[in-house]
């Protein structure tokens, strides 16, 4: 018995995985613990470091604004599904109406509050907003207020009785849900900020918190640019150790040498130890006997563009994002490469816009938008209490990928819609836009263009008509 003990206890060691293993190749590796408590200690300053180089290194600063262009583009849309044509409509108008407004202090639309809150995520690791009843509104009561991430403490813990705890600034009850925030009234360290640090508390259903979740049950989050950030800050000493080795190489220094020490001064002005004599083209220069110049020839970094990419192409790897889009190097990109790269980040950038920012920001928003919409009266809706979802289900539209070779990509949708595979609406949503908006549109441009007698689009109908006549 003890025998067989032994043979299976070795088995179980010799099947062990080397990720798990010991030994010299193992020393100094590190580990993660916990992911909470690895972004609760170094959270804030992974953030801080990452805004740094957001405003201060060209590529950290085209790769967040790839990534907002491509999460958000000119704004992710919400589409309302209710069965009523009317209800959609005036549900559009109103919306539409409202997103002007959507920000206090009138310095973006809403859609410009998106982006800035997915800059806030990328940078950051994670964004806050509050939603506000306002007092005074031309349209829908509803103001939508970013917060910095540190209005949200992240080393407030407390136990409250009763089950319920903070952990990091959210408040939790005894069944593990997020049922508040404790926000501060501006940022700390703000010369322009109130005096006043107590934290109020802000339920969660007024507040929007938008985080990439990286694992199950995680509080707070970490900034896109952690896994690259000490990569970047030692390209940037490279670059400048570079840069002052070209200034130095391109200096050209002439060094007089005069073994016997007989031949005395040189023509010319001395001026701070630099010997000036006009040197010009062709020119034939006498010295004196004994002495000669030799001219300094110091090397340069041939490996600079090398490494520099091979670096860069990390940091791209890191965030997610094709390398052409980082450094705007085009070079040696073809069809066929530049658009497999594309469709590996596309299916990226949809997974954070349906699974993170539509579920996280833009579908609180929209059901408080309609909710007071119904509450002011702008929006009749005698049967919202027997049927809210009608009125609360939509679809949030991203902005459109433009197409790497139109024709054939057009082609293509076109093939698919013809056999079955897709419908007008699917592709025509895929593109950003209301299918019934855009048929809407035709007929209108149809019946105004029949009134006028024009033509389009029907240069071969004649011909083809004769043919088939013929």
């Amino acid at each position: 018995m003890r025998t067989f003990l032994h043979r299976l206890l070795g088995l179980a060691r010799a099947r062990g995985f080397d990720a798990a293993g010991g030994g010299r190749r193992w020393e100094g590796a590190r580990t993660v613990d916990g992911l909470n408590a690895a972004i609760l200690a170094g959270a804030t300053t992974a953030a801080r470091r990452a805004g740094w180089y957001a405003r201060n290194n060209p590529w950290v600063a085209a790769a967040v604004d790839s990534l907002v262009g491509n999460v958000v583009g000119a704004g992710i849309k919400p589409q309302s599904t209710h069965p009523d044509r009317a209800v959609r409509e005036r549900l559009q108008a109103l919306w539409l109406r409202w997103t002007d407004h959507a920000a206090p202090d009138g310095l973006a639309d809403f859609y410009g509050l998106q982006a800035m809150a997915v800059r806030a995520m990328v940078e950051s690791g994670e964004s806050f907003a509050r939603l506000r009843v306002a007092s005074e509104a031309d349209a829908i009561p509803l103001h939508l207020e970013l917060l910095d991430r540190e209005q949200v403490p992240t080393d407030l813990h407390r136990e409250i009785g009763g089950g319920a705890r903070i952990r990091a600034g959210i408040e939790f009850d005894a069944g593990g849900r997020r049922v508040a925030y404790r926000v501060l009234s501006s940022r700390p360290g703000d010369p322009l900020g109130s005096l006043r640090m107590d934290p109020i508390r802000v339920p969660a259903a007024d507040c929007l918190h938008l985080f990439k979740p990286l694992a199950a049950g995680q509080l707070r989050g970490i900034t896109w640019l952690a896994p690259v950030l000490l990569r970047l800050h030692e390209l940037d000493q490279f670059e400048d150790a570079a840069l002052v080795k070209a200034k130095v190489a391109a200096l050209f220094t002439g060094f007089i040498t005069d073994p016997d020490g007989t031949a005395g001064g040189l023509s010319g002005t001395n001026t701070g130890g630099a010997l000036t004599v006009g040197m010009e083209p062709g020119s034939l220069i006498p010295l004196p006997p004994g002495t000669d110049i030799r001219f300094s020839n110091p090397t340069e970094h041939d490996a600079y563009a090398p490494f520099v990419k091979n670096h860069l192409r990390a940091v791209a790897a890191g965030l997610g994002l094709p390398y052409e889009l980082v450094s705007g190097d085009l070079e040696g990109v073809t069809y066929s490469s530049i658009r497999a790269g594309l469709i590996e980040f596309r299916r990226r950038v949809e997974q954070l816009q349906h699974n993170v920012v539509v579920h996280l920001f833009c579908r609180p928003v929209w059901e408080r938008f309609v909710r007071l919409a119904v509450l002011t009266g702008d929006l009749p809706a005698r049967d919202f209490d027997r049927n809210p979802d009608a009125y609360l289900a939509c679809e949030w539209l991203p902005p459109k990928f433009d197409y790497v070779d139109p024709m054939k990509d057009v082609q293509a949708e076109i093939m698919a819609i013809g056999a079955g595979l897709k419908s007008r609406s699917q592709a025509i949503s895929e593109r950003g836009y209301d299918a019934e908006q855009v048929d809407a549109e035709i007929a209108a441009d149809r019946e105004r263009a029949e009134g006028l007698g024009l033509a389009f689009g029907q240069n071969t109908a004649p011909q083809q008509k004769e043919e088939a006549d013929g």
